[in-house]
Parts: C-alpha cells; structure tokens; sequence
C-alpha cells in the first residue's frame, strides 16, 4: 500500500515571482520505507543538464582533441606524412577561428564563409579544391563549430526552447528533401538560387527593425545564479534550457532573464512567416549546408524576436539540421540515380586537424562578441557578409572564377 503526503518546500524563485506556492505531493510505500516524488527523475535530469552547462567548456575543448588524437592515429592519410604534412596548413586555425566568431556571432551556418574562402582564398596560397573536397571540409569543421557555439548561447541563456523546437521539427523534411535534391541539381542553377536568396535575406535584413526589444538591466542588476535563480524575484521555468529564467503569461509575453541578469520581453507569434522562410531556407541547407539560417534569422527578427535571443535560438536550430543535412550528404547518395557516397580516404586530414579546433574556439567566443556588440553594428555585418557572399556565388554560377 502507497500512501500520499503533501510535502511544504521552501519558496522557488519561480514562486516568488509569480506569488502562486505549490505543494508536493510524495508517494511513501511502508515496505520501502522511502518517498518517490514524482519530479525525482525530472530533477536528477536538470542536475545533469546544470553540471554539463557548467562545465561545457570542457566538454566542448576535449572533443575537438579527442578528433586530433583520433585523426593522427587512426585516420586513412599518405604512408609518407611527417611533421611536415601535417603542419602544412597551420594558418588556416587563424582563418577558420576568425571565421567562425564571425558566423556564430551573426547565427548563420559556418560553410556560408567557409566554401567561398576555400573557392575564392585557399587556391591563391594553395591549389584548388574538388567540389565534394570542399564539402567534406565544410561539414566535419562546421559540424563542431555550430555543436560548440549553441552549447555556449544556451549556457548564456540566450535559447528559446520551444520556439527552436518548433523551427526544427518544421525545417526537417525541407532539409532531408534538399539534401537529396543536391545529388542532381546542376551546381550553377544552385549557386545562381542561392545567391538570389541571401540578397533579398539582406535586403529584409536591412529593413528590419534590430533596434526593438534591447534587454533590460534585469531587477536592480542582480545577477542569475548558475541554477538558475536569482538573490530576487525573478522567473525560473523548471523545465527551460540552460541557466536563463524563463516566464510566459496568459497573454503569451515571454519574459527572459539571461546569465548576466539582461532581462528580454517578446511573443512568439509569427510561426508562418518563420515557417515559409525556414523552409526554403531548409532545402539550400540541404543543398549545400547553409542558408536556413541565413534566411530563418530574417523571420525572426522580423516576427520582433529580440537580436540576441533570435542569434542564439537560430543557433539551435542550424546545428540541428547541418548534423542531419551532414547525414544524408554522406549516406543519401545511393537513395538518388547517379548519387555518390563520401570518401574519407581522400579528406585533407591535415587540413581539418586545424580547422576542426579552429571552428570550436569561434564558436565559444561568438556568444561574448554577440552580447558586447550593439545590434546596427550586427545588422551592418550581416547584411554586407550576405552581399559578399551573394556576389561570390554569381561569380561560380557563371563561371567568373
């Protein structure tokens, strides 16, 4: 037999912020002789997640050397590699960290300025790269960068949940359907699309107020604990993601608190505007590993998601899809007439040794950039990388390169 007794707990921040108390209710059974609440595993759950946020930045630096040492050891590279070989292309860790802070600052897929660098930059000190070459570079590089940069924004508070939720679910068939389209489209049509859309997403980006929704100082400038809390009244939803407070009201305001106490008020209205443009955005993602968030960012600003927030949520979401785009573009070829598969015996491993470590640094600094720039300087950095980009990939599609 179970018997149930209401337990009284101390006041949460959560409850001190919304003045509602509630009560717990355990389950005690005699022969156990011990209680089982029924939020147990919920909470063993968000000490895990808290302990991992925490130390994040361990996790995220061992990965990449875990790839090193792996690469080293283990990797399909020439009989001949020496010190040489592999110290060959140690510049490009400054070129692939720069770009990386620059991408994850903004929210944007990280190939949307690597593939144009290895186009355009890369052969005037190298040589020049085979199509599926560039592609293997972009997708294992970008792969640890965005995984490293939403880790950060999610520790910093600056993820909506929900609202990430809903965009992945939704972009899903758009990317799966891009990236299988990828094995037959003719790549100067694409690259002519592409362009097309990143300067219409520069010129909304242009039109769009940034200016809206600037955070607040939070509550007296009190500052967020690591759990969450506040030493005031701030709101903490038990079930958000990452250290940030979270409060939604009857009417639908979202209320967000991040780490440093900056507080954030916006709707999350808007998801067919967002939906229309995550879509589209979802097949070049699929297509060539960006432009869902170069696109998707424009809907929610648009739909007066605040910068910061929106920069991180989107992060979410171009992590997501760029694993699962990553996925298809390596075991989706035979799935397509005249598709192909990936060979990894033919990846310039001492190329993506310093690369890979490259991307994981830009993506932890990009959360600090982001928070310390004001947003027209943001709006005048994404708008004018769109614009470059644009015109590089005219230049491919008609052959001006």
């Amino acid at each position: 037999m179970r018997y149930c007794l209401p337990v009284v707990t101390p006041y949460t921040p959560y409850e001190r912020f919304t003045g509602r108390k509630e009560t717990k209710i355990l389950l005690f059974h005699p022969s156990k002789g011990s209680a089982h609440g029924s939020m147990t595993a919920s909470s063993s759950a968000s000490r895990i997640q808290k302990a991992f946020l925490k130390y994040q930045h361990v996790f995220v630096f061992l990965a990449p050397l875990a790839f090193v040492v792996g690469v080293y050891f283990f990797a399909p590279t020439p009989a001949d590699a020496g010190t040489g070989y592999w110290l060959e292309y140690w510049w490009l860790f400054i070129a692939f960290a720069t770009g990386a802070t620059i991408v994850n600052t903004v929210g944007i897929s990280g190939s949307a300025l690597f593939v144009p660098f290895l186009i355009f930059i890369f052969p005037l000190v190298a040589y020049p790269l085979e199509p599926n070459t560039l592609v293997k570079i972009g997708l294992i590089s970008e792969s640890f960068g965005l995984s490293s940069s939403a880790l950060a924004f999610i520790q910093y508070g600056l993820v909506d949940r929900r609202l990430g939720t809903a965009l992945v679910l939704g972009g899903i068939p758009f990317v799966v359907g891009g990236a299988l389209l990828s094995f037959v489209i003719p790549e100067p049509l694409f690259h002519a699309l592409l362009g097309i859309a990143l300067l219409a997403a520069a010129f909304l980006l242009f039109k769009a107020d940034l200016g809206h929704e600037e955070p607040g100082g939070g509550s007296g400038g009190e500052t967020v604990a690591a759990d969450g809390g506040t030493t005031g009244d701030l709101p903490n939803d038990a079930s958000k993601l990452g250290p940030a407070g979270v409060e939604t009201d009857e009417g639908g305001t979202v209320t967000r608190v991040d780490r440093d106490g900056n507080d954030y008020r916006y709707s999350r209205s808007g998801y067919l505007e967002r939906f229309a443009n995550y879509s589209i955005g979802g097949v070049f993602q699929g297509l060539a590993g960006f432009g869902i968030g170069e696109l998707g960012i424009i809907s929610m600003l648009r739909t007066e998601v605040p910068v910061r927030v929106a920069i991180g949520t989107n992060h979410i979401v171009v992590a997501t899809t760029a694993v699962l785009a990553s996925v298809v573009h390596v075991f989706g070829g035979g799935l397509v007439p005249g598709g192909h598969t990936m060979d990894l015996a033919s990846t310039p491993w001492n190329m993506v040794v310093w690369t890979v470590p490259a991307t994981t640094l830009g993506g932890q600094i990009a959360p600090y950039v982001s928070t310390a720039l004001d947003t027209g300087t943001i709006k005048k950095g994404v708008g004018g990388l769109f614009a470059i980009i644009a015109v590089a990939l005219f230049l491919m599609a008609f052959g001006g390169f």
